[in-house]
């Protein structure tokens, strides 16, 4: 495997194994935190699936155009695994690892097979993605698209851009406090991130 396998391989094992002896008050606890972001990707997703589902799967996957789809080309935040795994059932997350271990395609995603995509709620990343082409097609014509597009985007904010604390930046403390470690523990990680995160710090001592 490669070193994008191999980190999303362990970090999913680590979320799975992590998860597997939490005591059911602190699951109840994380799943109720996530409450709020899991209705915001249901709208998000009918949003998409009502106006760029035909467009996307007609002009990208199926002619193995997509940049997002791209293999080894999708970022994942340490809090999106926690999500998906929280969603999903063992048998899903089972045919993760071995869609992990050996990818479908060489020339798309590791995660996409030919039933799909093995993610129940993908990345965060993936779901925002839309080239120019597909952003001109519908928003060229369809102005409350866009408005709805640009309110989806900023809220998005609220969960994974850590100007304020955010709910991607409290999960990854909350395992960082178990002793876990991921490099996908972006907002931790990141020097981008962290620096935003540091100004916010210094907003708030002032």
């Amino acid at each position: 495997m490669n070193t994008y396998q191999t980190e999303q391989l362990e970090t999913l094992r680590l979320v799975r194994q992590e998860l597997a002896v939490c005591g059911a008050e602190d699951l109840l606890q994380l799943k109720t935190k996530i409450t709020e972001y899991l209705a915001f990707r249901t709208q998000v997703a009918a949003f998409l699936k009502t106006h760029f589902q035909s467009i996307c799967t007609d002009k990208c996957y199926q002619n193995r155009l997509s940049a997002c789809c791209s293999k080894d080309g999708i970022i994942t935040f340490f809090a999106d695994v926690v999500v998906n795994v929280l969603a999903s059932g063992l048998e899903e997350l089972a045919q993760m690892e071995r869609t992990i271990l050996a990818p479908a395609n060489d020339f798309k995603c590791i995660y996409l097979t030919a039933e799909g995509c093995r993610w129940r709620i993908k990345p965060i990343v993936c779901e925002f993605f839309l080239c120019d082409e597909a952003e001109n097609k519908v928003f060229g014509h369809d102005a409350q698209a866009r408005k709805c597009w640009e309110e989806f985007s900023a809220l998005k904010k609220t969960f994974n851009w850590p100007d304020r604390t955010v709910l991607f930046e409290t999960i990854e403390h909350e395992f960082m406090a178990r002793g876990c470690r991921s490099p996908l523990m972006y907002l931790h990680n990141s020097p981008g991130l962290v620096r935003i995160r540091r100004r916010r710090e210094e907003r708030h001592k002032q």
